[in-house]
């Protein structure tokens, strides 16, 4: 079935707006985009008609804790931090998530159609990312990638969790070790499994160092929490030491040392940033931060870490990073395409163009500007959500039911 969005001002974000445009959408993958005259629409095609309406791609929030991080339930729907091993690279967020989390609508509410789900930062090698849609039935039916990336941690969680153990690491110095023990073990671990390979031998395989040789390979980048600057130089020697893909993940203090990381290559995912400064580490965080990186030639990408920051907030630190000297622009981009880059999801999300999921947002304004909202949302070409005028409500399609909640 093709469903054409026809009228509205479309903004594929990777490339021109298009007032009056046309996107066109076949079995839930995006088939054309630009102006009317432009794009062939079947017969048969559904029509939408976006006149008065921004379009856009859904957005990527490129760190969250989505369905592993349930608000309101208490101890039930926690499972974002397994605090009882300190290398947890075989855990994955995929089999803790629960897709009817109150997260997952408030996504919608707030254009967010792409999570990346990542354990939490209790552990120096919390688990494994995955990245899924903000809708459906089961996270399998829900699931566009897994896995993204490890993530590790670095800095205060990790000391605190395991200091008030009274084991290792207690301390900045044993974090960082036992990230280093546990990829030194990865490397002799793929020599022995290769031998054993090229010898026709058996061997014991073992899911905590598979995952931690495809960092090792390439394969898989390594998102890295670090707030602080000599954290965040850490991150930076243990990648170099090992030859992993580094990805700064939430980099409060990466300002400090811009100039490092823009020479370096390595991407920040920064955020959250309409919070309190809770702990030492985020004493200098700032919503002129992403401005400042930016400027300096680092690729950022906004991060609600939600639940911290609620997810449909995404758009409004956008909004109060531009006001504080974030281009817009690039503003834009650090929550679509480029959140989608970073982590290896551009060929599936993150802009409107042809052979890129359907995830479509239809906005009543420019949605930088704070009184606009989503009032249309389609995942992969279908409708899941849209904004009731009369009742002054939002309406998220059950993947459960027929009938709307």
């Amino acid at each position: 079935m093709s469903i054409a969005i026809t009228g509205g001002y479309v903004v594929p974000v990777d490339g021109e707006p298009i007032d009056g445009g046309t996107v066109l959408v076949d079995e839930g993958v995006i088939v054309a985009v630009g102006a009317e005259a432009d794009v062939d629409v079947p017969e048969d095609a559904e029509i939408v008609d976006a006149s008065g309406t921004w379009v856009l791609p859904g957005f990527v929030e490129s760190h969250g804790h989505v369905g592993v991080f349930e608000e309101g339930d208490g101890w039930a729907g926690v499972d974002v931090n397994e605090m009882t091993d300190p290398n947890g690279a075989r855990l994955r967020a995929l089999d803790g998530i629960n897709p009817d989390d109150e997260g997952f609508r408030d996504a919608l509410s707030g254009g967010v159609t792409t999570v990346v789900v990542k354990p939490g930062s209790g552990n120096p090698i919390g688990g494994q990312t995955v990245a899924v849609k903000s809708w459906g039935k089961t996270v399998d039916e829900m699931l566009v990638r897994q896995p993204v990336s490890v993530k590790s941690a670095l800095g205060e969680n990790p000391k605190r969790v395991y200091g008030e153990k009274d084991k290792l690491p207690s301390t900045r110095l044993g974090v960082a070790a036992v990230i280093r023990d546990a990829l030194t073990k990865a490397q002799d671990y793929r020599v022995a499994r290769d031998w054993a390979a090229g010898e026709n031998k058996p061997f014991e395989r073992n899911n905590t160092y598979e995952i931690l040789v495809r960092v090792l390979d390439g394969e898989v980048p390594w998102c890295q929490h670090c707030h602080r600057a000599d954290d965040i130089a850490t991150a930076i020697r243990l990648s170099e030491e090992f030859g992993y893909r580094l990805v700064v993940n939430h980099g409060t203090e990466g300002h400090l040392i811009a100039d490092v990381l823009r020479d370096k290559g390595i991407p920040v995912i920064i955020g959250p940033l309409i919070v309190g400064r809770s702990k030492v580490e985020v004493r200098k965080r700032s919503l002129r931060n992403p401005g400042i990186l930016a400027r300096a030639g680092v690729e950022i990408a906004l991060t609600t870490d939600h639940p911290v920051v609620p997810i449909d907030f995404l758009v409004h630190q956008a909004t109060f990073a531009v006001k504080e000297g974030l281009d817009s622009d690039t503003a834009l981009r650090s929550i679509t395409v480029n959140p989608a880059r970073i982590l290896g999801l551009d060929d599936r999300v993150g802009a409107l163009k042809p052979g890129l999921d359907a995830d479509i947002v239809l906005w009543s304004g420019d949605p930088l500007d704070v009184m606009s909202r989503a009032v249309r949302v389609f995942v992969n070409g279908q409708a899941v959500y849209h904004f009731d005028e009369a009742a002054g409500v939002g309406v998220t399609r059950s993947p459960f039911y027929e009938d709307q909640r």
